[in-house]
């Protein structure tokens, strides 16, 4: 997952571009890049690790301008380094492009290979790249001057996910969600000035009042003279319709956002609501792991009547790059982000709610946690369902070989993560949840609803063995 950012028609857009930058922080760590432009001219600043490390006073004093657009990285395709982060800015024919992307492009590769065999030379291993190098060779065969109109065609070839927002030399701000509208891409308005963004939450931070979403297969273009929509992109797989991804709701959205048209939270509080319907089981004590697992906790904790606690306490000062230097002190990790708060577990039966279980490692370092400050009973309560299969479109899932419920029984996970009862919110009650058909829950089903690229296809049969 990936968060991008712009705003068009403010004096101080970079400056505002930096905190809806920081209000996506959730959606990725590795890198954090941001391009602005001024009098055609369009400079850039990109840096590995946190908004807050990349950009202080001075770099955003070298960022001028009344436009300016943004990007969170977590890297999906393509790796984590430098030359990676995003957003990226190009200089073609046409002028001066920088383009921020939250997605993944399914069939990259093979457009790659093609491109590079035509003369292109690349200059990311991103994904991204490829729609700049298409756009690129539109203009050439097609001769025409018009952005938007390259960017058309370009996407014409793309299958997949992808979210964009794009800057020009002449100060156009465009942004484009894919025919199945896979990822959010969400447009506000700060006075004059229009802002697109992947979440809401970034609106309310910078006092920007939310418009609308920007809708599957439509692009926007914003300019001096205002905004206007074209719906110029085919769906990507015939009958496939609208399927945005389940999993923003079940995770990567912050709670306090619109995503789809409806709260995150109250959709994992519903999700909790489901789950104790669904997997009933005697206990003193609700407990979320937090942050992502407290409103599907609470809702738990309403439907079944048992008292919600935060039982789990995060540290919010340990960051991605801690380094364990010795074998004997590897299992701290899970304690250095979460402490069991003993007065509200010992001696308790004690439900502990989680919005997904991965590959397990985590979860059974939280039940142990559990049992030695005193638990007398643990049980294990996961606001979605099995997680089955990896995501190709935009998520950093692992392969299916290390995905533990592709593999094992509900048993089998509980008897390795040492819980005495696991349970999972069933598809059926993930649906209702959010409020029913429209979403891409490929990472439950299998059910992929835009066709794989070859290179997909390969990994995918190589884990399935």
């Amino acid at each position: 997952m990936c968060g991008v950012f712009g705003i068009h028609g403010h004096d101080e857009a970079s400056n505002i571009a930096y905190l809806g930058m920081h209000a996506l922080q959730h959606r990725g760590q590795e890198s954090a890049g941001l391009v602005a432009c001024r009098d055609g001219k369009l400079r850039q600043r990109v840096a590995m690790g946190l908004v807050s490390d990349a950009f202080d006073r001075a770099t955003l004093a070298n960022l001028p301008g009344e436009t300016a657009i943004g990007h969170i990285r977590y890297s999906t395709a393509g790796s984590s380094e430098l030359r990676n982060a995003q957003p990226f800015l190009f200089e073609y024919a046409g002028g001066s492009l920088s383009i921020a992307h939250n997605g993944n492009l399914v069939n990259a590769d093979e457009l790659r290979a093609e491109l590079e065999a035509q003369g292109s030379i690349f200059q990311t291993s991103s994904d991204t790249e490829v729609i700049v190098h298409l756009m690129a060779r539109a203009r050439a065969q097609k001769g025409s001057a018009d952005v938007v109109g390259a960017l058309i065609e370009a996407l014409k070839r793309v299958r997949g996910a992808y979210s964009l927002v794009l800057l020009t030399h002449d100060e156009k701000m465009i942004g484009v969600r894919d025919p199945n509208g896979f990822r959010p891409l969400c447009i506000g308005r700060l006075k004059d000035a229009f802002v697109l963004s992947s979440e809401t939450c970034s609106f309310d931070l910078i006092e920007a009042e939310f418009i609308r979403e920007v809708e599957p297969g439509e692009i926007v273009v914003v300019d001096k003279s205002g905004m206007t929509s074209h719906k110029a992109l085919p769906a990507q797989e015939p009958g496939s319709g609208e399927t945005f991804c389940v999993f923003e709701h079940v995770y990567f959205a912050r709670p306090d956002s619109l995503v789809n048209g409806k709260s995150v939270y109250r959709a994992r509080e519903k999700m909790g609501h489901h789950l104790a319907r669904e997997a009933p089981v005697e206990g003193d004590v609700v407990i979320p792991v937090p942050d992502s697992g407290v409103p599907a906790a609470v809702g738990y904790s309403r439907e079944s009547g048992i008292p919600f606690e935060m039982g789990l306490i995060r540290s919010h000062y340990v960051g991605r790059t801690f380094i364990e230097p010795q074998d004997s002190i590897r299992h701290f990790g899970v304690r250095l982000k979460l402490s069991p708060v003993r007065s509200l577990v010992d001696g308790k039966r004690v439900i502990v709610v989680d919005d997904s279980l991965v590959r397990g490692t985590t979860s059974r370092k939280i039940v142990k946690m559990l049992r030695s400050a005193g638990a007398r009973e643990v049980h294990l309560r996961i606001s979605a369902p099995p997680t089955t299969n990896p995501c190709f479109y935009g998520i950093n899932t692992p392969t299916r070989s290390e995905l533990v419920a592709a593999s094992h029984t509900v048993d089998e996970i509980a008897r390795y993560v040492t819980c005495d009862t696991l349970a999972y919110l069933s598809h059926e009650g993930l649906m209702a949840s959010v409020g029913g058909t429209g979403y891409c829950s490929a990472c439950f089903t299998g059910n992929y609803p835009v066709p794989l690229g070859s290179s997909d296809l390969v990994q995918l049969r190589r884990a399935r063995v």
